[in-house]
């Protein structure tokens, strides 16, 4: 266990919340009234300064640099090279851009790990109010050491970790910790050592900020060894994994290496032993030829490019991109784990439940808009045939001080307690209004809830004059002061084990309770002795519950439907999280592992329980990471959702990060691959499709691209085979034609819109090679029938006198029709393209194919393109003729399409539907 220094002696750190305040004043050497000044900087000396260590960053170039790790950077760096050593610096020059750029793209957008950490920095508390020699003094909070008295209060962010030994009705909101969606209750005795950090009542934690009471502590640990610093310290440590795109592409640009130096070098000795007409220059330059046939010049590029059009189409759904290769990832989430409050919720207490004269009544609507209906039985209630229903409401109102607002953006928001919040917007579906009653019912005294008596009372004059107590609190507390009830002929005596076995069955569905009361008095004042005479009508008990987003549950089935499975982790009760599952599609309702459970789990035995398991309750920081990569061992594609501090460490670990934009902690959104703009779980739906859609795209691009590099690569190794006496060919022209066609052609197929079902398909196996053995037999089968028909013309052209220059013109030509024509039957892998509307549906296609012919027109007629390339003006019957081949090789693409539908057993309709 790591150790602090205390003056001259040693103290481990131990669970301070389970220590009755005086060991822990006696084990920090310290007092009720605070360390001297001498004593705090002898201790600062010891313990340095009450912030997060900062790690000096490597320097830009280094980051920049970073990016050109890959292999398939690599082959095209070797490419950049060939070009070099032929001369034609203006396609190094284009290879080499595209290089920079593709490093520049990702440098931008992934180079955000030291903001999470700073972000991490800036939630300590600037200034701490603190007892030094006997006095009050504000300190600067890194001045902070174990054994400060601190003085809190409500609006105060926490300096460092504190034990409480004094707390007056003091609550601390813990949420961007814990993921406790209310805040929490203080008080000064200790609790049980297995307690988890949302249960340790008498601690008050770096970071987390009081939003009602007072209270003192003493400082138990500052910086790195705070729980906030421990998160940050997690946050450091935990390792990106590689995207299932950039692995895939790894292993792609390896076998594509290997495959061009395997490749290159048989042909070399091939000719060298059985072609003797070839010199060593020759041959050398034939080889050259061959390796820039084979490389995708134009493929990183377009990938790149497809990434970054899914960024933009997800930021137009609210779904804001921080690294390219998240888009892909996206698609092949197998698993989302995803935090409760403010991301499957509305992060506001809502009535759900009213037990109101002897019945339980349902409130729709959720968050605080006063939206909704009061139904019983399942059918709506008038609620001004309900008397009980309306006084319940009305009591609700005048014992509580919230009011809700409409903001410009038409969102409701409360002014105040949240919890009073939720209590304001029933009353208004009820039709009692806060206008009307504060009206009638004017304010005369007020006793704020406090901890100790665990109510909070109002007394207000009514329209007749008379004086009223309105009573507001925790329904066992309020029972003890009550002793009948409201009832539709007036009043009857209160049976407390009916009310209760009501009230079990509300609080089981997850609601927090609140009890109202009210009796009439004599008094102008009000005292808590007032209030414990007793004698009030209980006028209901309402169950409130941070309600989950609407549109949040018909997202889950939507997940579910695409095979993803989805599962709540959360900081939150086991019986709240177990609840809100259940109303949600996650989880049976009735089972939740909780953080205790965890804690006394191997990592092996970890792997079943996140399997079998869909709800996880009172998890730390800790336990979210543990789950992340339990799941993550079981090959499973993790997406996970946070808007806390204390989601940060699982989503850097997770394959996909989301956080939450607007109530999301900066840390999160650092730490995150994704943020959506409207924290709006739903949104997470339409970015999985379109990162299924963005991979359909790339595949769609690769199976495009490769024929064309097998065509060339076939053609300048027929060359070898055959002994052509000229290069049907040349390293050059086969450069133009891999960047034309990537640029034009390749570019329509990433503006491609999703196919039909893309969300109705399970997600595809990550460990799966980006090309299937189907799709590398479809890549060799058009590449051979573009080669042969380029081959045969190329021949033909010979035969009829033309030049080399014409020839190969010829040749140029009919490898650019074939790739025109083939782009169409790209447009679906399996799926028939023989109707209009579908050949006709991707304008980009269309105007791909309209601007490479004229860039091809001049490529064959402009006179400096001639000089530069070496090519001649060909005649319109050999153009009608290369046509004439791109379209056959269409009809036989397609025909291989159809006969391999038939042998799968598949019957995919030709109409003209998408």
């Amino acid at each position: 266990m790591d150790e602090v220094k205390s003056g001259d002696s040693v103290v481990s750190r131990r669970a301070w919340h389970a220590l009755p305040v005086p060991e822990v004043l006696a084990a920090l050497e310290t007092s009720a009234s605070g360390l001297s000044s001498g004593r705090a900087k002898d201790r600062r000396s010891r313990f340095g300064l009450n912030k997060l260590p900062e790690k000096e960053p490597p320097p830009a170039w280094i980051r920049f640099l970073s990016h050109f790790r890959d292999v398939l950077i690599y082959v095209l760096l070797g490419a950049a090279l060939i070009t070099a050593f032929l001369g034609e610096w203006i396609d190094t020059g284009v290879i080499v851009g595209v290089v920079i750029v593709n490093a520049m793209i990702s440098f931008v957008q992934e180079d955000k790990a030291e903001e999470a950490l700073a972000s991490i920095r800036g939630m300590l508390s600037p200034r701490a109010l603190v007892l030094r020699d006997g006095e009050r003094k504000s300190v600067p909070a890194e001045s902070l050491v174990p054994g400060d008295v601190v003085l809190v209060e409500s609006g105060d962010r926490v300096p460092a970790d504190l034990r409480l030994f004094e707390a007056k009705n003091l609550q601390v909101e813990e949420a961007v910790l814990t993921g406790e969606s209310v805040p929490v209750g203080k008080q000064a005795d200790p609790v049980e050592e297995e307690a988890g950090v949302g249960d340790r009542s008498c601690m008050a934690y770096s970071g987390t900020v009081v939003v009602r009471g007072q209270g003192q502590g003493v400082v138990v640990a500052t910086g790195e060894n705070t729980e906030i610093g421990q998160i940050g310290q997690m946050l450091s440590e935990v390792e990106e994994i590689t995207t299932p795109l950039l692995r895939q592409i790894n292993e792609f640009g390896v076998w594509l290496s290997g495959g061009i130096l395997g490749a290159s070098a048989l042909a070399f000795g091939y000719g060298s032993v059985f072609q003797p007409l070839y010199g060593t220059e020759e041959l050398f330059l034939i080889v050259v030829g061959l390796a820039v046939a084979a490389i995708p010049e134009g493929l990183p590029a377009i990938l790149t490019i497809t990434l970054a059009l899914g960024v933009q189409r997800m930021a137009q759904r609210n779904a804001i991109i921080r690294r390219l290769p998240a888009v892909e990832t996206l698609g092949s989430v197998t698993v989302i784990c995803s935090d409760k409050t403010g991301t499957l919720t509305c992060n506001e207490m809502t009535v759900r439940r009213i037990i109101c004269d002897g019945k339980v009544y349902e409130v729709t609507g959720s968050g605080c808009a006063p939206d909704g209906e009061v139904r019983f039985n399942g059918r709506p209630v008038v609620p001004e045939k309900h008397a009980p229903l309306r006084d319940c409401a009305r009591g609700g109102l005048l014992a509580s001080d919230a009011t809700l607002r409409r903001g410009d953006d038409g969102e409701w928001r409360v002014n105040g307690d949240p919890t009073e919040g939720g209590i304001v917007a029933m009353a208004e579906k009820v039709g009692v209004r806060r206008a009307e009653v504060d009206d009638e019912y004017p304010r005369l005294d007020l006793i704020p809830f406090e901890s100790e008596h665990r109510y909070m009372a109002a007394l207000h004059r009514t329209p007749t004059g008379e004086r009223a107590i309105a009573l507001k609190g925790a329904p066992e507390r309020i029972f003890q002061l009550c002793d009948r009830y409201r009832t539709a002929e007036g009043t009857a005596p209160l049976n407390a084990e009916a009310w209760e076995e009501r009230m079990d069955r509300v609080a089981e569905e997850g609601h927090r309770l609140l009890a109202i009361a009210s009796r009439l008095c004599e008094e102008d004042s009000l005292s808590p002795s007032d209030v414990e005479e007793g004698g009030f009508v209980l006028l209901g008990v309402v169950g409130l519950m941070d309600s989950p987003r609407e549109e949040a549950i018909a997202a889950v089935e939507t997940c579910h439907g695409a095979g993803i499975a989805v599962k709540m982790i959360t900081g939150d009760h086991a019986l709240t999280a177990r609840s809100i599952g259940a109303m949600l599609g996650i989880g049976d309702g009735a089972d939740a592992v909780t953080g205790g459970k965890l804690e006394q789990v191997s990592d092996e035995g970890l792997i079943s329980v996140v399997r079998d398991h869909d709800v996880f309750a009172r998890a730390s920081p800790a336990h979210k990471l543990r789950l992340v990569r339990a799941l993550q061992a079981q090959g499973e594609v993790v997406a996970m959702t946070g808007d806390g501090v204390n989601d940060a460490p699982a989503l850097k670990r997770a394959n996909v990060g989301v956080a939450m934009g607007i109530e999301g902690a900066e840390v999160s959104k650092g730490a995150a691959d994704m943020v959506l703009a409207d924290d709006n779980f739903a949104t997470i739906q339409e970015a999985v499709k379109e990162g299924r859609t963005v991979y359909d795209n790339l595949k769609k691009a690769i199976l495009f691209i490769l024929p064309t590099n097998g065509a060339e690569a076939l053609m300048v190794v027929s060359t070898v085979v055959f002994a052509f006496a000229h290069l049907p060919i040349t390293p050059v022209q086969i450069l133009w034609v891999n960047m034309v066609t990537a640029v034009t052609l390749a570019l329509a197929l990433a503006f491609e819109p999703s196919e039909p079902g893309i969300m109705e398909r399970p997600p595809r196996n990550p460990d799966a090679p980006i090309l299937s053995g189907y799709l590398l037999w479809r890549i060799g089968f058009v590449a051979a029938l573009i080669a042969t028909a380029a081959l045969l013309l190329f021949q033909w052209a010979l035969e009829q006198g033309r030049s080399p220059a014409a020839a190969q013109t010829l040749a140029i030509n009919t490898l650019v029709a074939g790739q025109v024509f083939y782009l169409f039957n790209s447009r679906y892998l399996q799926r028939s393209s023989l109707s209009v509307r579908r050949l006709f549906q991707n304008r980009y296609a269309l105007g791909a194919a309209g601007i490479l012919l004229l860039i091809q027109l001049g490529f064959t007629y402009l006179p400096f393109m001639n000089v530069l390339f070496g090519t001649v003006p060909i005649s319109l019957v050999e153009w009608s003729l290369l046509s004439l081949v791109g379209l056959g090789i269409f009809v036989v693409v397609e025909g291989e399409k159809a006969l391999v539908r038939w042998w799968r057993g598949e019957v995919i309709s030709l109409s003209p539907s998408p």
